[in-house]
């Protein structure tokens, strides 16, 4: 684990055992690298990752602060995760999450994947399909290509979590992804998959995935269950120079 995952990870400790309460301004971040000793670029991904996460936020020329929500969202957590693409395991940490492993073969890529992931017709790539879920409840239906050149993907991996693997074994870290978030009527196969009504409505999210130099290493379609999903949006009307009449 780098070293700031490491510093997030401690912060989310102390903004749940009473440390911090919601609302609460953080430390600077060069006190908050004297108290953690490292360095203020650790501090800043530490806290960019809990941006992310949906944790904190930052107010220019003010600071950053614990969401006021926060603890109203730790316990409906399900209820608002989709926001975050950061990987079930991660975002519900401390839950049981598993996953049951529909299909994994391995194709040549079609041109709208050669586009969007940056390789060439000759690069074979992953197609995975599983079913996540948290604390045994159906989380979502994942359809995933990756080039089969990022790792080695076996059931056994697919069957826990995809990120910590990259991240462990093959220095890869999601800094980031394109998404895009619309609602359509459950397939067939989301029935199978998830047990849905057959045309109830889904929420799906498509996405490309990058690293932290840029470089586009997964495709993904996710269906969740209408009645587990929704999609939390931040609106910062700071910078926009909109002046209240």
């Amino acid at each position: 684990m780098y070293k700031y995952q490491i510093i997030s990870r401690k912060l989310r400790e102390k903004f749940t055992d009473g440390t911090y309460q919601p609302g609460d301004l953080l430390p600077d971040q060069n006190e908050l690298a004297k108290e953690f000793n490292t360095t203020r670029m650790t501090v800043r991904k530490a806290i960019q990752w809990l941006i992310v996460e949906g944790i904190v936020y930052t107010k220019r020329g003010s600071g950053t602060f614990l969401r006021k929500d926060y603890h109203k969202k730790a316990k409906n957590d399900l209820d608002s995760s989709v926001d975050r693409p950061i990987g079930a395991t991660l975002t519900y940490a401390g839950h049981k999450v598993t996953s049951k492993v529909l299909s994994i073969d391995a194709r040549l890529p079609t041109k709208d994947e050669q586009n969007e992931l940056f390789i060439t017709p000759e690069e074979p790539v992953y197609v995975i399909k599983r079913v996540r879920y948290v604390d045994n409840k159906v989380y979502a239906f994942e359809h995933t290509i990756m080039p089969t050149r990022i790792t080695k993907i076996t059931k056994k991996i697919l069957e826990g979590s995809i990120y910590k693997h990259l991240a462990d074994n093959e220095h890869i870290h999601i800094a980031g992804s394109h998404r895009r978030i619309h609602a359509i009527k459950a397939t067939q196969e989301d029935v199978e998959a998830m047990g849905v009504t057959l045309n109830d409505p889904v929420l799906a999210i498509n996405q490309i995935s990058y690293t932290e130099e840029g470089e586009p290493f997964e495709k993904s379609e996710e269906h969740f269950p209408y009645e587990s999903s929704s999609v939390i949006a931040d609106v910062d009307l700071s910078d926009t120079g909109y002046q209240r009449k």
